[in-house]
């Protein structure tokens, strides 16, 4: 569904589903960047249990955040989830040899057949088979140290490593996403997710 239409359905307070179906888990722990395939997620209402980016709350980053670097703040970003299509989408786009995985870039999540999974807004719910529900918050966008951590581990068809800006342009606008957890449980490869984007209110259409 492209990003206009969607908005369109939104701004209308009409319900917007999708069905898609869970590819890979990852999970990271502190001390990598990598994030290790796994058998299932445990979701906590805090977030991924052995993940690096659970908790209630964050540091504010010294760049990036509202706040001032070092504050304490609500994490936002409990999870992380990528459509595969993108994933594949930026090895192309990077000429790599070996395609990259959801968790080379440091994804709890792929996802596979929701359009557009990147520009889904936030207040949007991943509802699994299992009782799991995700709420998303916001875009994840390409980072420095992460288009450093591609380009030193990866090589092109070339036989040459890619430059660190290559990561990032070829993943602006389809890093994917990250959100909190709405109610805990597991999810596994193989899994149906339902993703239903949030409507606005009555009160608030035009």
């Amino acid at each position: 569904m492209e990003q206009r239409k969607l908005s369109e359905c939104v701004e209308s307070g009409s319900s917007v589903m999708m069905q898609g179906r869970v590819v890979s888990v990852h999970v990271g722990a502190t001390g990598t960047l990598d994030k290790e395939a796994d058998q299932a997620l445990e979701m906590a209402i805090d977030g991924i249990v052995g993940d690096r980016h659970r908790g209630a709350t964050r540091k504010a980053w010294a760049t990036g955040d509202k706040q001032v670097g070092g504050t304490v703040r609500r994490n936002e970003r409990q999870w992380s989830a990528i459509a595969h299509e993108d994933v594949e989408k930026i090895s192309a786009a990077m000429s790599l040899a070996q395609p990259l995985t959801a968790g080379a870039i440091a994804v709890n999540l792929c996802i596979e057949g929701i359009p557009d999974f990147s520009r889904l807004p936030r207040g949007t719910t991943l509802s699994f088979e299992s009782g799991v529900v995700l709420m998303v918050e916001e875009y994840n966008p390409p980072c420095g140290d992460m288009a450093l951590h591609v380009s030193k581990n990866n090589v092109t068809t070339s036989g040459e490593s890619p430059p660190p800006p290559a990561f990032s342009e070829a993943a602006k606008f389809c890093r994917g996403l990250v959100g909190v957890v709405e109610v805990p449980g597991f999810i596994r490869p193989g899994d149906q997710v339902t993703v239903e984007a949030e409507p606005l209110p009555k009160w608030l259409r035009t």
